[in-house]
C-alpha cells in the first residue's frame, strides 16, 4: 500500500527559522498528534494507513519532514563530520563539531506546533524522531500532553546501539557494482521485521517513491552527527511527568531493545510494551496495536 497522498496535500510554514514541508488529516478541533520521523526518513514514513487509524480515534495527526530532509530546508554548505571521526569521539572522546543538535531540531519540532497555532499537542517519534521526541517532552513540557517513543533509546552509553557491521552497512559508500537503492534496499532488509518481512520488489518501490520526491544524502551524515554527538538523555527522562509509551521490536538490530528498556529505566512511570518479530521497522499488520496502545497512553492524559 502506498504511503503517500495526492500531491497537493504537502503544506509548509516557517518554524525555527526554517520552511518545513508537512501534512495533516482529520479534524483540525480534535486534540493534535505530531509525528516525529527518523534518521533520514520522510514524512511518508509514516503509513498513511496509520495516520488514518488515529484520525478514526479521534486524533488531528500531522507528520512533517524534519530540517534535511524531503521538502523542508537543506541545511547545504554544512559539512558533517566522518563516521570515522564520530566513531573516534564515541570511544576516544576525540571532539567533533555537527552542523546541528538533536536540541535544535527538538526546538524545530516545537516550531511545527507554533506555526500551526497548536498550543499542546500528543507526541509519537520513532528512532530519531523518538530521541527528538523525548527532548521536546522534557524541555517544552507545557507543549506536550503524552509521549510514545518508538524504536528508540535514552542515548544513554552502550545502550540500544547498533553493531559496527549495522553502522558501516549505513555509510556504505555508492560503487559502480552498488547503486544508492542498492544500499537502502539492503539495509532495510537487514533491519527489517523478520516475522513481517517484505519483498525486494516492495522495498525498492518505497525506497524509489521517497527518492523520486526527495533525495539529500548530506544530509544524511549531517543528521547522523546530531545523534551521535548528543549527549545521554538519562536525567532530562527523569523530569518527564506526561504518560509515556514505549514500543520497541525484541528482533530490532539498528537500535536494540535494550534503547528502550532503559528509557523505560530512567521514566518510573513508562509503559514498555515489546513486540516479538518486529524490527527496526512499522509492520502493517501491528499498526491497529499501536494506535490503540497510543489512544490508550493520550487517553491518561486527561485523567
Amino acid at each position: 500500500m502506498s504511503n503517500h497522498v495526492k500531491k497537493d496535500s504537502t503544506k509548509y510554514l516557517q518554524s525555527n527559522g526554517l520552511r518545513m514541508a508537512y501534512e495533516e488529516f482529520g479534524d483540525p478541533a480534535d486534540p493534535a498528534i505530531l509525528l516525529v520521523a527518523g534518521l533520514y526518513n520522510q514524512l511518508v514514513r509514516w503509513p498513511v494507513a496509520f495516520c488514518e487509524l488515529l484520525v478514526a480515534k479521534g486524533f488531528r495527526v500531522i507528520r512533517f519532514d524534519n530540517r534535511d530532509i524531503g521538502l523542508t530546508d537543506k541545511m547545504d554548505g554544512v559539512k558533517a563530520p566522518s563516521f570515522l571521526r564520530l566513531l573516534l569521539k564515541y570511544y576516544l572522546g576525540v571532539p567533533v563539531t555537527a552542523p546541528y543538535s538533536l536540541d535544535d531540531m527538538a526546538a524545530d519540532t516545537v516550531g511545527v506546533l507554533d506555526g500551526l497555532n497548536i498550543k499542546q499537542a500528543h507526541i509519537v517519534g520513532m528512532s530519531m524522531g523518538g530521541m527528538i521526541s523525548q527532548l521536546v517532552t522534557a524541555k517544552y513540557p507545557d507543549r506536550i500532553l503524552s509521549l510514545t517513543s518508538i524504536m528508540s533509546t535514552s542515548g544513554e552509553r552502550g545502550k540500544g546501539l547498533a553493531t559496527l557491521k549495522v553502522m558501516s552497512s549505513m555509510v556504505k559508500p555508492i560503487t559502480k557494482e552498488r547503486t544508492a537503492l542498492d544500499n537502502a534496499a539492503e539495509i532495510w532488509q537487514m533491519i527489517g521485521s523478520p516475522a513481517y518481512p517484505m519483498s525486494d520488489e516492495d522495498v525498492r518501490s518505497l525506497i524509489k517513491a521517497e527518492h523520486k520526491r526527495s533525495s539529500n544524502p548530506a544530509g544524511y551524515m549531517r543528521q547522523i552527527a546530531a545523534i551521535r554527538t548528543a549527549p545521554g538523555r538519562g536525567k532530562l527522562l527523569k523530569t518527564i511527568t506526561a504518560p509515556v509509551l514505549i514500543i520497541h521490536g525484541n528482533q530490532d538490530v539498528l537500535v536494540p531493545v535494550s534503547g528502550g528498556i532503559d528509557t523505560a529505566k530512567h521514566i518510573a512511570h513508562a509503559q514498555l510494551e515489546r513486540f516479538e518479530g518486529m524490527g527496526h521497522t512499522l509492520p502493517h499488520a501491528l499498526l491497529p496495536n499501536f494506535v490503540d496502545l497510543i489512544a490508550a497512553n493520550a487517553a491518561k492524559a486527561c485523567l
